[in-house]
């Protein structure tokens, strides 16, 4: 350290320094920070360098959730997120004044739980099947949280006296050492060592100690980890990721690289040798709805669309190329010091651990680590940056409490004290319970989700016209039924009223009936459908203002004759429009003296439309309802096209 204080390994002046690679100067006079001080008094961590990456990877901004600390490449991840029992359980931290949780620190509390989320990264579960399940997880953490309050204090004891030991259970270790300024320390990941190691302050020194790697001559790299590479006797480590129809993996050599001049060379992030590395894609997940094609086959049975039977024909495909692959890698993976894997839910944790023949990768391996950081989409980028995150230091300022009251006083003499922020009312936790169902609730209210809708009720013992909480936001639609017909969401007005029991004769605050909050004539029909299937006895409907019966069939024959209707005057419309441009081609004088092209029409004739302009003019005219058919059976047709010339070996 200079005479201003400055570290001797200044970021600016120096490579950034890495657990594999360390200078002599800090090896030596390395010591395990064992002192009580918590990590709540420390600043934010700084790496020693880092590396330049878009706004978008390395802060919280349009494409992130502010409440989790996360950020997203693509605005589908970001809503994915927002649709997670993570953001959910955030939010009750939030309403209960704590603080939100990680995404490691919300797994080790589902753990604890009876019950598995089974399926929970959002793109391999289905919401039909998965919704319900989530939910009543979220609720049965909630529940179990409330009978553990008797055993938090003694939780909190022995988490204290972990951290007098500097032995806790936190990601990072912290280390003190003589070429940092006074109360700065080294970060280092937990994970990155053995059990054996973590046991006292002298095991995991000479562990430190021992990972320090002679520069080698590398091989030269190979994406499929083929030839000399599967003999590669080096210390490396193994890192995968699996999810959504992604999956990528890498073998990374721990070891410097070493220069011409036999010395170690740069960055690892610049000079990091991958030993392997491969990436898959299939598309597996079910767009615009969610979750994997086996999740949903194994809720309401096998679909037999062309899209169904692509996706599990990828699902397939996808799990035979991992376990290839795998297989093919087993002399690296087998020598591997550590196996860093991301893979939740039981699909992707089935394609990885099995049971299979020729399997590779055992669940109860001792060197399998999950990755202690939140991570992105699985890509070979997102690797090499977990690699780099695992591997490289952090600097941490972490100011005694001393220090810290001191300052505090110091400040108050200086500064006149400014007003305390009065803190939000401590709900309660049937409060807190009430605000979750009606956030679950609204959520498959808004996608149309029946079946998970009506087992949510029934898994939750809840009313069909439970009141929405907090009341004062929830006036115009306080019930599922309400909110349902104000998002005209007519395919759940019968299943509601006829075999949930909600109530059509209920008004909101201002005396109106759910009946009277329907948009289209789509949700007021089915409130006469609901009638008929009901029966007339059932519920006051003239209170709630149902017009008469009207039967399913009568609703399906009418919904039918409008569609016809709307499609005979479409094609009498475009009759017209194309006599109209007939006429005006007729009409319009011939351009470069009447000649004619290899087609044989005229130059200057109207331009051949493209594939756009067609399906922009099909849907000129028609009602929403029908447009949504329309782009429905133009994918469909699609997708059998596709089946077709796969199968056709095209």
């Amino acid at each position: 350290m200079d005479s201003q204080g400055a570290p001797k390994h200044d970021p600016a002046a120096g490579r950034p320094l890495y657990l594999y690679d360390l200078p002599t100067d800090i090896l030596v006079s390395l010591q395990l920070k064992n002192d009580g001080d918590g990590q709540e008094t420390a600043t934010a961590p700084e790496t020693v360098e880092r590396p330049s990456t878009p706004a978008s990877e390395s802060s919280v901004g349009a494409q992130g959730c502010s409440l989790c600390s996360l950020s997203f490449v693509t605005v589908q991840d970001q809503r994915s997120h927002t649709r997670s029992d993570l953001h959910a359980y955030n939010l009750k931290q939030k309403l209960r004044g704590a603080k939100p949780v990680t995404e490691g620190e919300f797994e080790t509390l589902i753990g604890t739980l009876d019950e598995s989320l089974s399926g929970s990264d959002a793109s391999e579960s289905d919401p039909d099947d998965d919704a319900s399940r989530k939910d009543s997880t979220l609720a049965a953490l909630l529940k179990r949280q409330a009978t553990l309050a008797d055993r938090s204090r003694v939780a909190d004891e022995e988490e204290a006296d972990k951290k007098t030991r500097g032995l806790g259970n936190a990601p990072l270790m912290w280390f003190s050492s003589a070429s940092l300024p006074e109360n700065h320390y080294y970060g280092v990941y937990r994970a990155v060592f053995a059990p054996q190691e973590l046991s006292t302050e002298a095991t995991i020194l000479e562990g430190v100690k021992t990972r320090q790697l002679e520069p080698i001559a590398m091989p030269k790299p190979a994406k499929d980890g083929s030839g000399a590479l599967t003999a590669y006797k080096g210390r490396h480590i193994f890192l995968c990721m699996i999810g959504g129809g992604h999956f990528a993996a890498m073998v990374v050599s721990l070891a410097p690289r070493k220069s011409r001049h036999g010395a170690a060379s740069g960055p690892l992030n610049r000079e990091a040798t991958v030993l392997a590395h491969k990436t898959f894609h299939r598309y597996t997940t079910r767009r615009r709805q969610g979750g994997s094609q086996s999740a949903s086959d194994n809720a309401k049975g096998a679909a037999h669309s062309a899209g169904a039977t692509l996706r599990r024909y990828n699902e397939q495909a996808l799990t035979d190329d991992v376990r290839a692959l795998l297989l093919q890698w087993k002399g690296l993976l087998d020598s591997a010091d550590l196996l860093f894997v991301r893979a939740t839910g039981t699909t992707n944790r089935t394609t990885l651990f099995g049971p299979h023949d020729g399997q590779v990768l055992r669940a109860n391996d001792a060197r399998l680590r999950g990755f202690p950081f939140t991570t992105r989409r699985a890509t070979q980028n997102e690797l090499m940056r977990a690699f780099i995150e695992l591997t490289r230091l952090k600097v941490r300022e972490i100011t005694p409490a001393t220090a810290s009251a001191t300052s505090s006083e110091g400040a108050a003499k200086a500064t006149a004290p400014s007003k305390p922020k009065p803190s939000p009312a401590r709900l309660t936790e049937e409060e807190e319970t009430a605000l979750l169902h009606t956030t679950q609730l609204q959520a498959l209210i808004r996608r149309s989700k029946l079946p998970a809708l009506l087992a949510y009720l029934k898994n939750n013992e809840l009313p069909a016209d439970f009141q929405f909480q907090p009341a004062d936001t929830h006036h115009h639609a306080p019930t599922a039924l309400h909110f349902a017909a104000s998002q005209n969401a007519a395919a759940l007005i019968a299943g509601l009223v006829v075999r949930g029991g909600a109530d059509p004769a209920a008004p909101n605050r201002a005396g109106r009936t759910p009946f009277e909050l329907a948009g289209d004539r789509a949700t007021r029909d089915a409130f006469r459908v609901a009638r008929a299937e009901a029966g007339e006895n059932r519920w006051a409907w003239d209170a709630a203002r149902v017009p008469p019966a009207l039967s399913r069939e009568e609703a399906e024959r009418r919904e039918e004759r409008e569609r016809r209707e709307a499609k005979t005057k479409e094609a009498e419309r475009r009759r017209e429009e194309e006599e109209r441009l007939r006429a005006a081609e007729r009409a319009a004088p011939p351009v470069g003296g009447g000649k004619k092209l290899g087609g044989g029409s005229l130059l200057g004739s109207i331009p051949r439309k493209t594939a756009q302009e067609v399906r922009e003019e099909e849907a000129r005219g028609l009602t929403p309802e029908t447009r949504v058919q329309l782009e429905r059976e133009r994918r469909a047709r699609a997708a059998e096209e596709r089946m077709r010339r796969m199968q056709a070996g095209e």
